[in-house]
């Protein structure tokens, strides 16, 4: 089952985006680039039809350089889309997002035709931060965690652009489980939604997979890589509270304590590098989770439909017509 996260504020988030977009010229949709198959909302898409987009690959400074390079080329590939990746805390990158939107909307600009942008992400992907860079001052609130903006708001980052800022948002049914997991563990989903050790557990498991140097780097277990990556996720977790000291009474290791401790790791970036997924393995997540959807619709079909067959042929004689 994966997990779930839709509070009452980003139904309003939807339907602010669904008054907006006919006034809006280009869409930026700012992922995180340790997982941007994760963080692109497929509600955003559905909501802004066919409006050109800007996909960020935010925080590409905490994301592995390879693997970021597979996913620009992956978002280019894509119809009336431009993608770059940047770390929104430094100011250079920054300036380029203006000239990129005035390339997918060239018939937009000066005063009498404003660059009107509409700039979407899901929960702690880093878009406030982005804001404040581009109007060179701090008008929108920034936090660890997922939720801070609430509330529609209109930036003017020059006379003849402006810039709309949505509150983050997630979509009501995420039906790829592995895109839960990662959106919990990079911090884009509130707390009381997930279960902190089973998240860690996933992640470990991931890293072990792929970053297996890593995870040895930051824990120092004294593991060579490949026995590493062969321990059980559980045993890998328990060894790491060990050597961190994340003890409770009776010299059990505080799991939850550690689950902590991995996934503050991992968001801090003091893990290194990293990047939980690449366009091909997205892409298989999704065909699956879809064709499981499938498969669940058509039997909760089949049901309904035997119920219906089934009411009928009991039904009273009064109810029925006559023949």
């Amino acid at each position: 089952m994966a997990i779930q996260w839709f509070p009452g504020h980003m139904h309003l988030t939807r339907k602010a985006i669904t008054e907006r977009i006919g006034d809006i010229d280009a869409v930026i949709e700012v992922l995180d680039a340790r997982l941007p198959g994760s963080s692109a909302n497929p509600l955003l898409a559905e909501l802004t039809g066919r409006k050109p987009r800007l996909k960020v690959l935010n925080k590409q400074d905490l994301a592995d350089p390879e693997r970021t390079a597979l996913w620009l080329a992956w978002y280019q590939a894509q119809d009336g889309t431009s993608a770059v990746a940047l770390d929104a805390s430094g100011p250079a990158p920054v300036r380029q997002l203006i000239a990129d939107c005035h390339r997918l909307a060239p018939h937009r600009g000066g005063m009498a035709k404003p660059m009107r942008v509409l700039i979407c992400g899901v929960p702690n992907v880093g878009k406030s931060t982005l804001i404040n860079r581009l109007s060179h001052k701090r008008q929108a609130k920034t936090g660890d965690e997922a939720g801070v903006t609430r509330q529609e708001q209109r930036i003017t980052l020059a006379d003849d652009f402006y810039l709309w800022d949505t509150p983050g948002m997630l979509w009501p049914r995420i039906i790829v489980p592995e895109s839960g997991d990662h959106l919990a563990a990079s911090g884009a989903i509130g707390r009381n939604a997930y279960d902190e050790e089973l998240v860690a557990l996933q992640l470990l498991r991931r890293l072990q997979r792929h970053y297996a140097p890593l995870l040895e780097a930051r824990y120092r277990l004294g593991l060579p890589a490949d026995a590493l990556a062969s321990l059980h996720d559980e045993e890998l977790l328990q060894a790491i509270g060990r050597k961190r000291g994340a003890m409770q009474d009776g010299g059990q290791v505080n799991r939850q304590k550690t689950a902590e401790i991995v996934l503050t790791d991992f968001r801090s970036a003091s893990l290194g590098r990293i990047t939980l997924e690449t366009p091909r393995e997205f892409d298989a997540w999704r065909a699956a989770a879809l064709a499981r959807d499938a498969e669940r619709q058509a039997s909760k079909d089949a049901r309904r439909k035997a119920r219906s067959a089934g009411q009928g042929a009991y039904a009273p004689a009064s109810a029925r017509k006559p023949g």
